[in-house]
């Protein structure tokens, strides 16, 4: 049954994000939210400036307002959906400064990451003070519990998390692909460690970025932007702290690991060997664009791996 409920409340969260797509993007681009492109990215990319940004809204909205209607009354429902809307908010701000820069960058790096950071440490100290953080959950049946080592850990995966989402949306239909294998891979995690209101909450998030990707794969007509990048990030990493299952996240969240792995590597390399690049460039996906291949290659390329990863983790997770 409950399983049966997590289908049909993914089909229901498609059905409704499908419904007012169109409005949602008529709207951005009434409003001019058009997407600008970063100067040093692929020349290829040059194309999709003004496409609308912001779409993240429509799987963030879908997903928060039909969670809190059907299993809202879950604890860890309630702080999912909180963490997800609240980093979809600093998201948006930052794509609004987006919008009005020539360059296509938004707020200072240093910034984001002092904010993110604060956001992340303080949704997670209200799940410990609730009673809501549970034991960390590892492959074979083990549990541990955390305590208080919980906050730091929990403000630390939130924060690369949604950092790790937002590093990987840079082709069409790539982080959102991405993000949809691995919410179905945690359904079917929370499923069997007894969580259905979890896994009902992982359906809901899958479901709609299914109707958004219907827009936004090649050639996109919307981008999700931050808003709905650092929507998604917060979305994963809250389940994955609100189920315990945390450490399974970087497995079914392969491909983000990957991507902002690249962006690391490369940085260190540019420092360590003054100028040289480990890379063509950074994140991963510009490297296999300049290596050759077309961006839906890239992407399906990706979404296997992505697909691989969340097999592997569902895998561990029935040890």
């Amino acid at each position: 049954m409950s399983a049966a409920l997590a289908l049909a409340s993914g089909l229901l969260s498609f059905a409704v994000a499908l419904a007012w797509a169109p409005w949602l993007i008529g709207t951005l681009r009434r409003l001019r939210v058009g997407k600008q492109i970063r100067l040093e990215g692929p020349s290829s990319h040059a194309a999709k400036a003004g496409t609308p940004t912001m779409g993240g809204w429509l799987f963030v909205a879908t997903t928060a307002v039909l969670a809190l209607l059907l299993v809202g009354g879950a604890p860890g429902v309630r702080f999912a959906v909180a963490a997800m809307l609240a980093f979809a908010l600093l998201g948006a701000l930052d794509d609004l400064a987006n919008v009005r820069s020539r360059s296509g960058l938004g707020f200072r790096v240093r910034a984001k990451v002092a904010v993110h950071t604060a956001v992340g440490l303080i949704l997670a100290a209200a799940l410990a003070l609730a009673g809501g953080a549970p034991a960390l959950r590892l492959p074979g049946g083990a549990a541990f519990d955390l305590g208080w080592w919980f906050v730091p850990l929990g403000g630390l995966a939130l924060f690369a998390t949604t950092a790790a989402v937002n590093e990987t949306d840079g082709l069409d239909g790539l982080a959102g692909g991405c993000a949809v294998l691995a919410l179905v891979a945690l359904a079917a995690l929370t499923l069997g460690s007894g969580q259905p209101a979890l896994a009902t909450l992982c359906a809901l998030g899958a479901g709609a970025t299914l109707a958004f990707l219907w827009h936004n794969v090649h050639p996109a007509t919307v981008f999700m932007g931050d808003t709905g990048a650092l929507g998604l990030g917060a979305l994963l990493a809250a389940v994955a702290l609100a189920s315990g299952w945390l450490v399974l996240l970087p497995v079914v969240g392969v491909v983000f690991v990957a991507e902002t792995a690249s962006v690391l590597l490369q940085v260190a390399y540019f420092k360590l060997t003054r100028g040289r690049r480990l890379f063509l460039m950074s994140p991963l996906h510009h490297h296999c664009e300049l290596s050759g291949w077309p961006e839906v290659r890239v992407v399906q390329r990706f979404w296997i791996v992505a697909a691989a990863g969340g097999l592997a983790g569902v895998a561990l997770g029935q040890l």
